[in-house]
């Protein structure tokens, strides 16, 4: 009986060498989630990149199913035949289309010959699902890309047509007015309001939050949450200070231009993401926040100083408040001396000279000895 050759010998496969692995994008960070619908799968994305989340709706949905207001809309629109329809989401969509249904409303076969314009995906989605045909959509998904694409003279003249925008909390306002100057009927279909939730202590809490630097970036998802975020701001007679906040150390993320409209008009910059999902938000957060903290070369290893902790060679300490804030001073100044009294006047709660040098020696035993050095008689400096 002849045996099978032997197969050759494996050499032991050599042990995977783990690469360094540093600390999540956002770890040290805060970063507050305004939003009402899809706030938790908004704080998974920026939990799961090392982010400190700090929910705080601004807004919540107040369905108008069986408001008059809109029974009265949608008789409107039936008397006379509507020529171009704007979609501007979803869920308020296809809310229209099912309260009209609900009421025995002949809706979608009214609104069948018309021309239905979507302002993105999901309006599209919904416009489609109830058994219409979407006619353009725009690929920035911005309602001043649709006013663009109607005045332009892409679906012929205005003058004498009747067109129906459907709102989505926001009056669009900008729109409506550019279309009825142009001696469109325009009938604006109220199909849900945003309100402000029915507990207010969270926004109150994160409006308090944004004027004390305790927060590094504030997302928002609707213009009714920015706007909702300004006035209750304003109620608290901090609107001036969360400007500023906004405006310098606290970073503010919109999902897209619509979104970011009350935060530019009260002066607030904003970092947007290309396409407005809530992925692409994740990521912009993570692309924007990080890079406003430069990393320095201090005690022969790199520092970076983040939110509420830093990065020294990789690895994510926390520090007590006053550490931090002593650190972030020097910080902002790297190699400069900066005299004792000007680190006691950025002390969280106030404090004294001593509570400086305190917060000193917790520094050098949490980062090493050779982070910050002592100038005598004038103060402390990064060891750059």
């Amino acid at each position: 009986m002849t045996s099978s050759p032997a197969a050759p010998e494996q050499a032991p496969a050599e042990p995977a060498v783990p690469g360094p692995v540093g600390p999540a994008p956002l770890a040290g960070y805060t970063v507050a989630v305004t939003a009402a619908r899809r706030r938790e799968e908004l704080g998974a994305l920026l939990d799961r990149r090392g982010a400190r989340v700090v929910y705080a709706p601004a807004i919540r949905i107040v369905p108008l199913a069986d408001d008059a207001e809109l029974v009265a809309v949608t008789e409107a629109v039936l008397a006379a035949p509507v020529d171009l329809v704007v979609a501007t989401t979803g869920v308020g969509f296809r809310g229209w289309l099912e309260a009209a249904d609900a009421w025995d409303l002949p809706l979608v076969e009214h609104l069948r010959p018309a021309r239905v314009l979507a302002r993105g995906p999901k309006a599209r989605g919904a416009i489609r699902g109830g058994g219409l045909v979407d006619a353009w959509s725009p690929p920035s998904e911005s309602s001043a890309e649709v006013l663009e694409h109607l005045l332009s003279g892409a679906e012929g003249p205005l003058a004498g047509r009747r067109i129906a925008v459907q709102l989505h909390g926001d009056p669009l306002t900008d729109l409506v007015d550019a279309l009825r100057a142009t001696g469109a009927e325009v009938l604006t279909v109220p199909v849900y309001r945003w309100v402000l939730p029915e507990d207010v202590a969270p926004l109150r809490r994160l409006v308090g939050s944004v004027v004390a630097g305790a927060v590094d970036a504030v997302t928002f998802t609707s213009a009714p949450a920015a706007a909702s975020l300004l006035g209750m701001a304003a109620e608290m007679g901090l609107r001036d200070e969360v400007v500023a906040a906004l405006t310098g150390p606290v970073l503010a993320v919109a999902v897209g231009a619509t979104t970011a409209g009350p935060l530019t008009a009260a002066g607030v910059p904003t970092v947007q993401p290309e396409r407005s999902r809530l992925g692409a938000l994740a990521r912009e957060v993570v692309a924007r926040l990080p890079e406003r903290d430069p990393v320095l070369r201090v005690g022969g290893g790199d520092l970076q100083v983040r939110g509420y902790a830093v990065v020294l060679e990789g690895r994510l300490v926390e520090l007590p408040p006053g550490s931090m804030a002593v650190l972030r001073a020097l910080a902002a100044r790297p190699g400069a001396v900066v005299a004792k009294a000007d680190l006691v006047r950025g002390l969280p709660g106030g404090g004294d000279g001593h509570a400086v040098e305190m917060a000193v020696t917790r520094l050098r035993a949490a980062l090493g000895p050779g982070v910050v050095e002592t100038v005598v008689k004038r103060g402390y400096r990064l060891a750059l």
